[in-house]
Formats: C-alpha cells, structure tokens, sequence
C-alpha cells in the first residue's frame, strides 16, 4: 500500500463536486466536526456507520478538496482544508455550518 494520497490542487477544486460530498448527512457532520480540529485520527470517528462506509465517505471528501488525510505510521490523520475552500469557494463553509471557533488557532 503506497503512503501516497491523492489531493486536488485548490485551482482543480470544483463546486459540483464538493456540493455532492456535503449533500450526504454524515459528510456534512464530519466536515462540521473538523472545522475546529487541526486533525483528527480516523479511529477516533464515531459516526454510526460501517467501518467500510466511513471508509468511503472520508475518500469522497478527500476526492473534492473538502478534507486532507495525512499517513503516519498506520494511522490516517484527516482535517478540514479550510484555507483551500474559502479561498475557492468565499463564504461556503459559514454557510453549512463549518466555521471555526474565534478562540481556535489554525496557524
């Protein structure tokens, strides 16, 4: 298994494909949930899906530009690519509900 993941580029980022990963409810709470982490483990998710299904909902979030998944080790570290989205898409994460805490520090 390669430790390679593959990302779009912010200027491949397209809004059809990031509004059909937030049109699924669990996507759009994970993306909710990561808005003020810097990262989180994908064994320390709990959404009440399959280990599989999680699997594939992390992938189409990845696959639009929406998350980041860094390898280390065995684990898969995911986060929100909030710079990358609001400098494409101004405004969409305020609007579903993904916005950062005032008190949270990104950088």
């Amino acid at each position: 298994m390669s430790a390679d993941v593959e990302h779009p580029r912010t200027a491949d980022l397209q809004l059809e494909r990031v509004l059909h990963a937030l049109s699924d409810p669990i996507r759009l709470q994970i993306v909710r949930n990561l808005a003020n982490c810097e990262s989180l483990a994908c064994g320390a998710m709990d959404y009440p899906v399959a280990k599989s299904t999680l699997s594939h909902h992390l992938r189409v979030l990845r696959l639009s530009g929406l998350t980041h998944t860094d390898i280390v080790g065995t684990q898969r570290f995911i986060s929100l690519r909030h710079d990358d989205i609001e400098n494409r898409f101004p405004g969409l994460l305020a609007v579903i509900g993904a916005v950062r805490d005032p008190q949270h520090s990104a950088h």
